[in-house]
This record gives C-alpha cells, structure tokens and sequence, in this order.
C-alpha cells in the first residue's frame, strides 16, 4: 500500500470517528448543533478522500471520464443547493416531511447504486459471486422500500395523502405476495442466476412493498414510521459500502441503520405497542377523524378565558408547559418562550414536559424549542417530568391530544390503552390551549378536557399565548 492509500484509509479512519463522536454528542439538546456539524466535517472529509482516491486512480474506478467529473460535479451543486435550500427554508411544521423526502433521497441513492453495479457484473457475463450478490440485492431491496414508503410517508404528513390508515380489500394479500416475491427471487440470485429480469422483479416487488407497506399506517404512528425507514436507509447504505467495497459507507450506514432501530424500538415503546403492530397498519384516523361532541367522553366542558388563565399563571409557583403538534402548526414557539420568560421575571419555576412522540417525528418539540432559544436544562423528558406534575401549580397544555389524554391509563377500551403519558391530570390546576374540541392523531376523545380542574382558552396556539402575555404583563 502506498503513502497516499494510506493517507486515505487515515481519512476515513478520522470520518467514522466523527461520525461516532457526533452521534454521541446528538444525545442531549445542548450539543446537538455540534455534533451534526462534527459529523458533517467526517463526511466531507470522506467525500475529499473519496475524490482524492478516484484522481489518483486507486480502488474500483480507476479513471474518470471529464463527463463523469461534470455530472459529479453537477450533482454536488445542485444536490447539495437543494438539500441547504430546503433545511434553511422549511417550516417547523414541515420537518417531518423534509425528513421523509431525505430518507427516499437517501434509499433511493442505495439503490441505484447496487442496480448499476448488478447490470454492469451481468453485461461481463461473469457469474457474480454470493458476496457481491448478497449485499447487492439486499441493497436494492431496502433501498428500494425505504424510497417508495418514505414517498407515502411524507405525503400523509403533508396532507397530499389522507393520513388516516388506507386498506384497500385484499392489500394485505397483495403485500404478502409482493414479500414473496422479493424473498424467492432474492434466493435465486444468491444461488448464481445473473438475470436482468428477475432482478428488476425484485426491484418492482420492493418498490411496491413500500407503498402498500406504509398506505396503512395511520397518522398516529408517523413518528415511529419515519423513524424505521431512517434506519432502513442506514442499512441501504451500509449495503451499498459492502458493493462498492467502501468503509466510511458500511460504517456511517451502520451506525444510522442501529441508531435508527434503537430509537423506533425506543418510540415503540413510548406507545406501549410492538413495532410489528405498527407495521400491520389500521391504527390511527389522521386528521380525518370526527370531531367530538361539545360535551366530551361523558363529560362537560369548562372554558375560560386568557384573563382568567393568565391569573392562574401569573401567581402560580410551578408551571410544567406541553408543547404538542398544534404549537407546530401555529409556529408559536416563540411566543410560549415570551410567556415562560413574563412568568419566570415574575418567579415562577417554569419547565416544559416532552412526550417522546408528541409531534410527527422523533425529537420534533426539541428542535421546535430549540429553535426558539428555549434553555435546553427547561426541556423535561416524560420519565423525569412525569412525577413533578402532582407538585405543579398548573399545567399548560400547547397543541398536545393524545399525549395527554388519562384514558391511555384508565380506559382498557380505548385504542391507546397502555401507552405512557404525561400526567398532566395530576396537577392541581390544567389550562388547555386548542381551537376547537376536535381529536388528535389516533382520533378518539380526550378525557382530560373534561376534568373538573382542566379549563380550555380556544384559539390558534399563537394567539391564545399571546394573549395570555399580554393579560400577565397586565396585571
């Protein structure tokens, strides 16, 4: 091996260290920023050995053509103009999406790896041997379900698709057979059978795996959907290292592809549900779902108004806040920022409550938060939050539903039976802010708006906080 291999090998060695050191750092909010940016300087520092590799005419591209160098060249550009216009541009409410539409990017770049090295084996005329074969078509695979059902994905979470579950008669059978199909025509190719056709079968049957794959998830479990296909875009990548024999990608999709299935396995649990049962589909009715009475789930409904509610803050000692989906969409992370800092310049102790799946995708309140300056040690996970509640003085709820609702504690009929909470219920005083009586994501009532102590402030989560600023700084 010459010096400049090993130079190379060194700078991949440095990259997979970074990535490591910069997933480590994205475990707390405070040095979130900085392990991504850590991580992005290991894959730009992969991408420059890369580069370097291919000059010097080592590894498996030994020349390139001043064509090839364009479209690359081309595909840095306007790829990456793209991916920094995008990140710099999108709405809070929009990550979700955005993250959906990077794993397809991602998978389907998986992909098309493997397709262009399979076609290319099988125009030598050459057998290809099982270690190729395997990760190749296991890369198309997986690459290929994460493109297509990442694609469904985000089209729920952006409306264009209902979000409620969608079972058309007969797709799980279709589903089956299309995993059948995959799964036969993979062991044919393992065994040596170098065919362009059933190749592109198994390509066709992933691609629609993915749509009926993800069709019947309901909007309630987006959160854990977007989190699995992350770590299947991990695991395409990793594939794709293993066919173009490159480390820094087996490595860096490695430890996406585990991350990502720690943190679906994590998710899961959070809804007391098993991945699988996600993955069957049929729970969740999206934002499609029938409004509930004025009355609730056997109860009346007391409202108040931001006077009132204010009072209540104004004097209270202890406020435990609950960001929810609905302070996304109304882009009121600010303004609850401006209320907390009116409460605290009055000493009350405020802190916020973050339920591992409140929102449409992992960390979502987190980065909300963030974004709007909101001190990282005020961000509460559930199980450290969750005993404070009896203590608090009142409990603000922001846009959360189901995250809150006690019949995930006390209804064994109700559809999240099971699921831990927050226990909003438990403090002595609850302010809900949400414009209508209309249910979350998994559809059903909320009991908590029927609780004697709960009053609710109807209107849009801006208004409604700026409103309660302006009775606070009144008083």
């Amino acid at each position: 091996m010459s010096a400049l291999e090993t130079l190379i090998q060194l700078a991949y060695l440095v990259a997979a260290a970074c990535f490591v050191l910069g997933l480590h750092r994205m475990n707390s909010p405070a040095t979130a920023r900085n392990g991504n940016l850590l991580s992005a300087a290991g894959m730009a520092l992969a991408i420059a050995a890369t580069v370097v590799l291919i000059v010097a005419g080592y590894g498996p591209v030994a020349s390139v053509s001043p064509v090839a160098w364009v479209i690359i060249g081309a595909g840095v550009l306007v790829g990456g103009g793209v991916g920094l216009y995008s990140a710099r541009t999108v709405k809070m409410t929009a990550m979700p999406q955005l993250v959906s539409i990077f794993n397809a990017v991602g998978g389907g770049a998986a992909a098309l790896i493997a397709i262009d090295d399979f076609i290319r084996l099988v125009g030598q005329g050459a057998s290809i041997p099982l270690e190729t074969s395997i990760p190749t078509v296991l890369d198309v695979i997986i690459g290929s379900i994460t493109f297509t059902g990442s694609i469904i994905a985000a089209g729920k979470l952006q409306g264009l698709i209902p979000g409620q579950p969608i079972i058309l008669p007969g797709s799980r059978l279709v589903t089956l057979a299309l995993a059948v199909v995959a799964v036969f025509g993979s062991f044919y190719l393992f065994a040596g059978g170098a065919s362009l056709p059933v190749f592109f079968l198994v390509l066709a049957a992933a691609l629609v795996f993915g749509v009926t794959m993800v069709l019947p998830i309901g909007g309630a479990d987006m959160p854990v959907v977007i989190s699995l296909l992350n770590s299947f875009t991990g695991t395409a990548v990793a594939m794709a290292g293993f066919v173009i024999d490159n480390p820094v990608l087996i490595i860096a999709g490695a430890l996406v592809g585990a991350s990502g299935a720690i943190l679906t396995k994590l998710m899961a649990d959070a809804m007391n549900r098993s991945v699988l049962n996600i993955m069957i589909g049929g729970f969740g009715t999206g934002d499609a779902g029938a409004g509930a009475a004025a009355g609730g789930p056997g109860g009346s409904v007391r409202e108040i108004g931001a006077d009132d509610a204010a009072i209540q803050l104004a004097y209270a000692q202890h406020v435990i806040i609950v960001p929810g989906y609905g302070l996304a969409v109304a882009q009121a992370q600010h303004a609850v920022r401006e209320l907390a800092e009116q409460l605290e310049s009055r000493g009350v102790d405020v802190s916020y409550a973050i339920h591992p799946v409140a929102g449409r995708m992992p960390g979502h309140m987190n980065v909300l938060l963030a974004e709007a300056n909101v001190p990282y040690p005020q961000l509460k996970e559930m199980d450290d939050i969750n005993p404070e509640f009896e203590r608090a003085d009142v409990a603000l709820v922001v846009g959360a539903n189901d995250v809150t609702n006690p019949a995930a504690r006390t209804n064994p009929a109700s559809p999240i039976y099971g699921m831990p909470i927050l226990d909003v219920d438990r403090a002595k005083s609850i302010i809900v802010i949400k414009r209508s009586m209309r249910p979350g994501y998994a559809g059903i009532d909320n009991e908590l708006y029927v609780n004697p102590k709960t009053g609710m402030l109807f209107a849009d989560a801006k208004d409604g906080l700026a409103a309660l600023t302006a009775a606070v700084k009144a008083l």
